[in-house]
């Protein structure tokens, strides 16, 4: 009797521990979507080309205390500046095979991937962070970005963040395209980026961001193009002269990283970083756009002179780049259509 009374007992303890254990795999939601009550520490480090002083760089500060305030510290995100992390295409090839890094990067530089996201970086595509970011939002932005992700295991965290109207920096004015013959400027080493500026007028030269002061001072290029904040942040007021006006490209970058880092985090994890990456992205781009004409006047106090340039001639030139690219023609119906809506 004792025998069969332990027996049952021990067939009652087995079935307890059962439903305990499917009733905690319950609430956590199964393997890789807990909300994170386990003591790990989730870590992700951010390169960007950008200084301290840019308010998209204080956007990513903004954005890690966000993160790890919600996460009581359990996703924790280091931020490497003036790119000291590495070069873009670098970390992308990083974030490719797993490695927990991020990138702000401009979608010119995912082109090689998935060539479509290119067009956001084709000349006078938008005319502002509205429009841009319209589109960033849009049904078709999203094909774009999970082809990215089931293909090359990149991962789109959000792509608001605006950096600014790029323009000419050289050591004389450029009011037209003629203006530019001749002239080696400095621009990011992706095609539709190169083809812009050839069609500008410019002999094209990619390299990387932090390289481009002592290039353009010992001689190597004659300029760049590049957003006030960047402009001002790396210095270049002090080995150019002239700033023109151009307008020829609204940059807006991405914040990428992983796929498989990402699904590797807590579901409940994954939600926090998407949200705050978009409400970040939002409001540092706002900040840029009311900070613009304080960055112009810095550099205008620094001694440099800023030309308002007509941009139809640019315009015109520029339009041979759409036919340089496969269905651009037609991507940028779609997006006219989009700003429209």
């Amino acid at each position: 009797m004792r025998k069969k009374q332990s027996f049952i007992l021990i067939i009652l303890c087995v079935v307890s521990m059962l439903v305990v254990s499917a009733c905690s795999q319950e609430s956590t939601g199964g393997e890789g979507e807990s909300n994170g009550n386990d003591d790990k520490v989730y870590k992700l480090k951010i390169g960007t080309a950008l200084t301290d002083s840019d308010p998209i760089y204080q956007g990513l500060v903004d954005f890690k205390e966000q993160v790890s305030e919600r996460t009581d510290g359990k996703v924790e995100f280091e931020i490497f500046g003036s790119g000291s992390l590495g070069e873009d295409n670098d970390l992308l090839e990083q974030a490719k095979v797993g490695t927990n890094v991020a990138v702000l990067v401009d979608s010119g530089r995912l082109a090689d991937m998935v060539p479509e996201i290119g067009i956001l970086a084709a000349p006078y595509i938008v005319n502002n962070f509205d429009e841009a970011n319209k589109v960033a939002k849009s049904d078709l932005f999203k094909e774009w970005s999970d082809k990215l992700a089931e293909e090359h295991n990149l991962k789109i965290l959000s792509f608001n963040w605006y950096q600014g109207e790029r323009h000419i920096l050289a050591n004389k004015p450029v009011m037209t395209p003629e203006d530019l013959k001749g002239v080696k400027l400095r621009t990011p080493d992706a095609p539709i980026w190169l083809e812009t500026m050839k069609s500008m007028g410019a002999t094209p030269a990619g390299m990387a961001w932090s390289e481009v002061y002592p290039a353009i001072q010992q001689g190597v290029i004659d300029g760049a193009e590049a957003q006030h904040p960047a402009t001002y942040g790396a210095k270049l007021y002090e080995v150019i002269s002239d700033i023109s006006k151009t307008r020829h490209f609204q940059l807006i970058t991405g914040l990428v990283t992983s796929d498989q880092w990402m699904k590797d985090l807590p579901k409940g994890y994954q939600e926090i970083i998407l949200e705050e990456a978009l409400k970040a992205g939002e409001k540092a781009s706002h900040n840029t756009e009311d900070m613009l004409a304080d960055f112009e006047q810095k550099m205008i106090d620094e001694g440099v002179e800023v030309h308002e340039v007509d941009v139809e001639p640019f315009k015109k030139s520029t339009e041979a780049v759409y036919d340089k690219f496969d269905g651009y023609q037609e991507l940028r119906e779609e997006i006219q259509t989009i700003i429209q809506e």
